[in-house]
């Protein structure tokens, strides 16, 4: 099992050069992977925050092992053929680092209804289709084209192509108990189930999974990824947390970095104190045995 962290960029680490800073420090402290938010309007009241493809440059400069991307992006507000360039760059700046996570993105009403975007979770979900098609094609490039429903693409070709091929790995974000997106996940590379606040359960993985293979999933070459919470300053709890979750086959464990799990109310503005107290859970480690 590898370890990740995710956090939103917002409060000190809408800087990027903070943000690089930190996640220099936390492939020093062990992480395999550095996973930020990709919002364009989601907090009341607001908070600073990051364009991610700018951060996630800055992250790339900064380390040299760690994985990293968005997580989530919400696709079907974005231009697929901008997001193809933007990855394919990402990509090579990093030397084959990049995952890509996609999903509809929440809340719809502020994210897309801000700015008289489509906010049906169906219309999105369509264009998050559509998106993932072009990003495959033109990842490849060659000659390209392509006709839906809200994209089209005549003959495109994209170069240079990404360190990583056929493509870098895409993680599906969506309802862990939702059919949806467990079926688009099975057509990609991996899938992060998400509970609110609240971690996916051993029994539920099983069912999960029992329906990621019933639709093609071949565990040997895919990503099963959970989103959790655990102590750095108790290691042995920390791994009685994880290891169930490794035993039945997960192969990511993605730690919730944020300022809420230390006591910030949601509608609070990211205060000194939270931050150090992300600071410091990154500079723990990750929950390796």
């Amino acid at each position: 099992m590898k370890f990740g962290l995710s956090l939103p960029p917002i409060g000190p680490y809408s800087d990027p050069n903070a943000l690089a800073a930190l996640a220099d420090e936390a492939e020093q402290a062990g992480w395999d992977g550095f996973f930020i938010w990709d919002h364009v309007a989601y907090f009341d009241p607001v908070q600073p925050i990051v364009d991610p493809w700018i951060a996630l440059a800055a992250v790339a400069m900064r380390t040299e092992r760690i994985r990293l991307g968005p997580m989530i992006t919400s696709l079907a507000r974005r231009r697929p053929w901008k997001v193809a360039r933007e990855t394919a760059s990402l990509d090579l700046l990093s030397g084959g680092r990049l995952i890509l996570g996609v999903g509809l993105g929440e809340p719809a009403e502020r994210d897309f209804g801000t700015f008289g975007e489509e906010e049906d979770p169906k219309i999105r979900a369509r264009k998050l289709d559509e998106g993932l098609t072009i990003l495959d094609g033109l990842w490849r490039g060659e000659p390209f084209s392509f006709q839906g429903d809200f994209h089209t693409v005549r003959n495109a070709t994209f170069l240079p192509k990404p360190v990583q091929q056929p493509r870098p790995p895409v993680w599906v974000g969506g309802g862990w108990n939702k059919h949806a997106p467990q079926r688009r996940a099975a057509r990609w590379d991996g899938f992060f189930p998400l509970k609110w606040r609240e971690i996916i359960s051993v029994s539920e993985w099983h069912v999960i999974i029992d329906y990621l293979e019933q639709h093609g999933v071949n565990h040997g070459a895919y990503d099963l990824v959970q989103g959790g919470l655990t102590p750095g300053h108790d290691t042995a709890h920390a791994a009685e947390i994880v290891d169930p979750f490794r035993e039945i086959g997960l192969t990511w464990w993605i730690e919730q970095i944020d300022p809420w799990r230390f006591g910030l109310g949601w509608q609070d503005l990211v205060t000194p104190a939270a931050s150090q107290k992300m600071h410091e859970r990154i500079l723990q480690g990750p929950p390796r045995p």
